[in-house]
C-alpha cells in the first residue's frame, strides 16, 4: 500500500540523497510521514492498495528487511515512492484483538445506576 508518492522538487532532493547516502536515511524519512491506520484507511479509500509492487522497467525497488517498508525511485521519471505491507487478515485481526471494550451504564427504572454492561 502506498504510503507517499514524490514527484518534482521533493523528489529530485531524495534522489540526489539516494545517490550521495544510500536509502536507509531516505526510507526513515518518508516512514515519518506513515500515519498507520489513517494511512492505511486513505490508501484503502482512494485504491492505493496494490497485489504486488508497482515496478517500471527503469526504476529501482529496494526492499528493508529491518522494516514494513519497500522505496521505489526513478531517476528518469522523478520520483520516489515508499510502499508499505499490507496484509489485509492481520490487520484487520489485530484491529479486532485490540479493540477498546466499551461499556455503558445501565440504569435503574428509578434513575439510578445500578450495574455496567459490555456493549
Amino acid at each position: 500500500m502506498s504510503v507517499v508518492f514524490l514527484q518534482g522538487d521533493e523528489a529530485d532532493a531524495l534522489l540526489t540523497k539516494i545517490e550521495k547516502s544510500g536509502f536507509h536515511g531516505v526510507i526513515r524519512d518518508l516512514a515519518r510521514r506513515d500515519c498507520g491506520d489513517e494511512t492505511r484507511d486513505a490508501a484503502l479509500v482512494n485504491g492505493y492498495v496494490y497485489d504486488a509492487i508497482p515496478r517500471c522497467p527503469t526504476g529501482h525497488v529496494v526492499f528493508d528487511d529491518a522494516s514494513p517498508y519497500v522505496l521505489t525511485y526513478n531517476h528518469r521519471f522523478g520520483y520516489v515512492s515508499l510502499l508499505r505491507r499490507f496484509n489485509p487478515v492481520v490487520e484487520v485481526g489485530a484491529r479486532r484483538k485490540n479493540q477498546p471494550m466499551w461499556v455503558a451504564p445501565v440504569r435503574h427504572p428509578t434513575g439510578r445506576r445500578t450495574s455496567v454492561h459490555r456493549l
